[in-house]
């Protein structure tokens, strides 16, 4: 080629050309996918190739090499380019003044750009010292120049990779794991890194790396396809944001769904979970396999010598010797777990006499038989199962039920077997129904899981649970079903009781069992709700728990599964001080089953230190208050943590309007967030004095710093009671001069009459996204319309604030039902401004 072709070619090919022609790529609605990727990395392998001829005219012992994912020919619309100029280091200065003319043309562009400079032996030496170098390495792919040198270094780098495997594949494990623990699940997170997270790209990478060993692979069934669904889903998400980034987070993720042609966000996650899950099930099965082949390796030389004893104790016999020989068990021997189910190497794996195909039940024997191993089941014995195994008949045979119940009580080893049994498609056969939970997002921060695995971890956190109730068999059932539902449109909790109904009838429960099952799934949020949003002074509300529940027997199987699942949820859904308002629920429902009357409110006499403050009150006319340090003792269950809760504030306040305004706003004021709130009116008894006093009993927390002084808090209270303070004038100038950030949307509130939820006074329902300062607005909301709050339920989960106010009238009446839903649709529209 002459000089002049060369130049020509180039300019051809140069920046502008090259930009242009990829913008119209990219823009091209039609081609998408593996396709879009591969035209995009050969487009700029012409542009590299061009600017390396015309900057190497002359040289001689020099390559461009593409590494990494470019060297896969796969590059997203906003991937690094990572490059390699490989020489032989004859000419430094001329190897210099190429790689400039190379860099910095893709720098103008605005390209990202992942370079280097090296030798065959530098390159190798620097692969040697660094993991992701080497892993890079092992997909590089010539682009121009010296084709040999090319060559020479993928040979050299594929045999280094290979002789020094065995102590290459622990590192690149222990880095996988690593990540996994800095980035999290792929599979189960709401925000999503597509690359970093644990089943993403890079462990999709780290399988390629390993079958390039030769010591292992990865079952390839389903892999490249989940590999090249989240490269798509990563090519839409660089298109809709413009940007280098790998993070799905939650306000690109319509945009991205409808860049891929999908429903919506909520169907885009599930294909991302999906593939995920294949990803991380094959990392796995691919590290046990790396794990044993290691260990066989390392026995080896023992048994050689083992051999050789063996060998000269047999010589010795023939000649006469005498002496016995003790030999060790084989590497390979068999131990049964159960029938047609063995241990070996470490796994479950099937019996040499195992015929699934005439044994319907063996999968979930041998599940069971696994997850009480603590083993992992092998991919053979799954993928065997999976293709042999004959359907269970309607219903299930006594032992098939019992293996499932043995299998969801057998703790934290359940959850490596069940998804073993659910990659290869067992799960769905057995259960059809959860098909509809498989992988669906829970879009609540509160949530840490997918809806099927949280239904696995509270089976699992259920199991811990099981010594307290009388059927655990029907508690590890109902934490298998209880969300079972919301694959369903509706209320979750109601479509579940009808699945739970048939489920369990398929499985083989009889009429009353299956009675119990539909009504744990239909009320497992009933124990909770109540508890932190219902005054449980109230008889209306104990009576209408029972009423639900049925039985003792049934209430003490819901308390448990009532904790499983919150424990299962995740951190923000469960506490000791919630554990102990349920716990308060379970005793006064239970003993409406033993016959006794709830107590009613109005008599319910106050603690010697409440009636102290109240009559303090009453006589000073002003309010008076205690704080104190709160820490909730450990429990004896597997929940109970200590867990700090910041401090008791108890207030007592002569009887007036504008109570709950007045005291939230001070708290907001002195920034401290309310955890939890009780308020409620409490009549001094006979004798002591007259008068009503508002008794408030809240758990609050700092922000940050130190807690106020509770004489300041007292005057700032006085203030804002005699309107000398402007509250609202101060959360306003505070949130002008600290603007909030920009972030997800949350969804608007909603304000809701609950009906028939108490007899002596009218319950509103507040759903709300939390924030300084919420509970001043509804408290000075519900003060516009003259209802007197008797008494205020706060809680928090997460983000969301769920609260419940019980008001009345100005004589002490429930609200008639216009007026009620009025004062709601006030509240709503005051929290929307």
């Amino acid at each position: 080629m002459t000089s002049t072709h060369a130049r020509t070619e180039a300019e051809d090919s140069g920046p502008g050309g090259y930009a242009a022609a990829r913008l119209r790529l990219l823009q091209e609605g039609a081609q998408s996918g593996p396709p879009r990727r591969a035209a995009l990395a050969e487009l700029t392998d012409d542009w590299l190739t061009g600017l390396f001829t015309a900057g190497a005219e002359g040289l001689r012992g020099v390559s461009l090499v593409a590494v990494g994912g470019y060297g896969r020919g796969e590059l997203s619309p906003r991937s690094d380019l990572d490059l390699l100029l490989l020489h032989d280091g004859s000419d430094p200065k001329a190897i210099a003044a190429l790689a400039d003319r190379l860099w910095y043309p893709v720098w103008d562009l605005g390209l990202a750009l992942d370079h280097s400079v090296r030798t065959p032996a530098e390159a190798r030496r620097t692969a040697g010292e660094d993991l992701k170098v080497q892993l890079g390495l092992l997909d590089a792919r010539h682009l121009a120049g010296d084709l040999g040198l090319t060559t020479g270094l993928r040979t050299a780098v594929l045999a280094d990779w290979r002789n020094q495997a065995p102590k290459r594949l622990p590192e690149l494990r222990d880095l996988c794991a690593e990540r996994a623990e800095r980035q999290g699940e792929l599979q189960y997170l709401l925000e999503p890194d597509l690359k970093e997270a644990r089943g993403g790209l890079r462990d999709a990478t780290a399988l390629r790396a390993v079958a390039a060993s030769w010591l292992a692979d990865a079952p390839r069934e389903g892999l490249a396809d989940a590999r090249r669904r989240l490269l798509d889903v990563r090519d839409a998400l660089h298109l809709t944001t413009g940007r280098a980034t790998d993070r799905l987070a939650l306000q690109e993720q319509d945009q991205v769904a409808a860049e891929l042609g999908l429903l919506d966000a909520d169907t885009l996650l599930r294909q991302v979970y999906e593939a995920a899950r294949v990803i991380a099930y094959a990392s796995d099965v691919t590290w046990r396999e790396v794990g044993r082949v290691l260990r066989s390796r390392a026995v080896r030389p023992r048994l050689r010598k083992l051999a050789r004893e063996r060998s000269d104790f047999l010589r010795r016999a023939v000649a006469g010797d005498g002496r016995t020989w003790g030999g060790g068990k084989s590497v390979a021997e068999r131990s049964p777990l159960a029938e047609g189910v063995v241990e070996q190497d470490g796994e479950a794996v099937l019996a040499r006499t195992a015929r699934p195909e005439r044994d319907p039940v063996l999968p979930l024997r041998a599940a069971a038989a696994a997850a009480q191993a603590g083993l992992p089941l092998s991919l053979h014995a799954v993928r065997r199962m999976a293709a042999a195994a004959r359907p269970l008949p309607t219903p299930w045979p006594a032992e098939a039920r019992e293996q499932l119940v043995t299998l969801l009580g057998s703790g934290p080893p359940t959850v490596q077997v069940w998804e073993a049994l659910e990659a290869e498609g067992l799960i769905t056969r057995l259960l059809p129904d959860w098909e509809r939970v498989r992988c669906r997002p829970q879009r609540n921060a509160v949530h840490i899981w997918t809806v099927d695995r949280h239904l696995i971890e509270t089976a699992v956190r259920a199991s811990e649970l099981a010594r307290r109730v009388g059927r655990p068999d029907l508690l590890l059932v109902a934490a298998l079903l209880h969300d079972i539902g919301k694959g369903w449109p509706g209320d979750h909790s109601v479509a579940g009781e009808i699945i739970a109904r048939d489920v369990a009838g398929r499985i083989g429960f009889d009429r009353d069992e299956v009675t119990v099952l539909a009504t744990l799934v239909r009320h497992h949020l009933l124990l909770v709700e109540t508890a932190t949003r219902r005054d449980l002074e109230d008889p209306a509300t104990v009576r209408s728990v029972a009423e639900a529940v049925g039985s003792q027997s049934t209430l003490e199987l819901l308390h448990a599964l009532t904790e499983a699942d919150a424990l299962a949820t995740g951190p923000a859904a469960w506490s000791s001080w919630r554990g102990a308002l349920v716990t308060d629920l379970v005793k006064r429902v239970s003993a409406v089953f033993a016959g006794d009357e709830p107590a009613d409110p109005e008599a319910a006499a106050p603690t010697a230190e409440q009636e102290r403050l109240a009559v303090e009150a009453i006589r000073t006319g002003a309010p008076v208050l205690a704080l104190r340090a709160q820490t909730e003792p450990p429990s004896e269950e597997p929940s109970g943590e200590p867990e700090p809760l910041g401090v008791e504030l108890l207030i007592a306040v002569p009887d007036q309007p504008g109570v709950l305004p007045a005291v939230a706003g001070v708290l907001a004021v002195h920034r401290l967030t309310v955890r939890t709130a009780e308020l409620r009116a409490l009549e001094l008894p006979d004798g002591v004095h007259e008068g009503s006093v508002l008794l408030l009993d809240w758990r609050v927390a700092a922000e940050y710093g130190s807690l106020p002084q509770a004489a300041r808090l007292r005057a700032d209270l006085v203030r804002a009671l005699d309107g000398s303070l402007d509250v609202a004038g101060r959360l306003a100038e505070r949130d002008a001069a600290y603007p909030r950030r920009r972030g997800v949307v949350p969804p608007p509130p909603r304000v809701t009459v609950a009906p028939a939820a108490s007899r002596h006074a009218t319950v509103i329902e507040v759903r709300a996204q939390d924030a300084p300062g919420l509970l001043f607005r509804i408290g000075r909301a519900l003060e516009k319309p003259g209802v007197r709050v008797r008494s205020a339920h706060v809680s928090t989960l997460g983000s969301n604030a769920v609260d419940a106010f019980y008001v009345t009238t100005g004589t002490g009446d429930p609200l008639p039902r216009e007026e009620a839903a009025q004062v709601a649709r006030m509240l709503e529209e005051a929290l929307r401004e």
